[in-house]
């Protein structure tokens, strides 16, 4: 058909390997060099040599200059999502665990440069979230782990089976998606980096009026994500009326749901939201592994 054709051809520029191979090398090399110019900037500010008044916690350490790469770092993961979304769902949401594992390090790194060794640990807010977050890091790791290993089970026992032409139609809107995922993505990157970066530093007034740095575009991120999980589901409908899978893609979409609403919040309760989270989905899957073993195999 004309119309598949066109979207394999968007679908193959967009999220062919060697796309994903080229913007691997591109984001690399940007974060390589921002990681530079932030340190440049810590030690001008160091010296003397600049002030700069917006955001000061991110410019008190050369450690601090680690958050900037990890950032790029999380932009490819935000792309990799995109291009394992059509290959299998699973993998899709073992990316967003990592994303948000990522941003949980990447925010270690942060409150790394502003730790406070005192005796009152526990009454200083970095100490306690780095506390938090070193806590909740092995916890999303073993996790994850899990995660990846209750669907490689599944896999191994449906690779026997023949994809049926439902699957191949399911996988067709899956790409439909993710092309438009791409530009969304894209332009919500830019928008949310080149907004702050001007209410921060040309506009000093208002930086105690705008949001937590570690939200920056991850925020709006999985809210879209919420509803691209919604529109899988609802689409799952089309080819599959299991049981298992239903619930299995409904967990998922509760997960994510839990991971947005952990931005809204601080200290230990915003890692206990994201263990959670994760927890609920590998638990989903796991139950769903063992429907599986009583019911036809098959996965979208």
């Amino acid at each position: 058909m004309r119309v598949q054709r066109i979207i394999d051809r968007v679908f193959g520029i967009l999220l062919s390997e060697e796309t994903k191979k080229k913007s691997e090398t591109v984001i690399i090399t940007i974060a390589i060099v921002c990681f530079f110019i932030h340190l440049i900037g810590i030690y001008l500010k160091k010296f003397g040599w600049m002030s700069i008044e917006a955001h000061p916690e991110l410019f008190s350490s050369p450690i601090a200059a680690i958050y900037t790469p990890f950032s790029f770092i999380l932009l490819y993961e935000a792309y990799l999502l995109v291009y394992y979304l059509p290959k299998s769902t699973t993998f899709y949401i073992a990316k967003q665990y990592e994303i948000i594992t990522l941003i949980v390090i990447r925010r270690i790194f942060k409150d790394l440069s502003n730790l406070e060794f005192t005796e009152d640990w526990f009454n200083v807010s970095y100490d306690l979230q780095f506390t938090y977050d070193l806590i909740a890091t092995i916890f999303l790791f073993f996790l994850i782990y899990l995660f990846y290993r209750l669907n490689s089970q599944k896999t191994i026992q449906r690779s026997s089976t023949e994809k049926r032409a439902e699957t191949e139609k399911f996988i067709l809107r899956k790409k439909i998606i993710s092309i438009f995922l791409v530009p969304i993505f894209l332009v919500l990157a830019i928008y949310s980096v080149f907004n702050w970066v001007y209410i921060s530093f040309t506009l000093s007034e208002m930086v105690d009026s705008i949001r937590d740095v570690n939200e920056i575009f991850f925020d709006e991120f999985f809210g879209i994500l919420i509803l691209t999980d919604v529109l899988l589901l609802l689409l799952s409908f089309f080819y599959v009326d299991r049981f298992s899978l239903v619930i299995r893609n409904s967990g998922f979409v509760i997960s994510t749901i839990l991971i947005k609403l952990s931005f809204g919040t601080e200290g230990i309760l915003n890692s206990v939201l994201i263990v959670v989270a994760v927890l609920f989905g590998v638990l989903v899957l796991w139950a769903q592994n063992l429907y599986a073993k009583i019911e036809p195999q098959g996965d979208f």
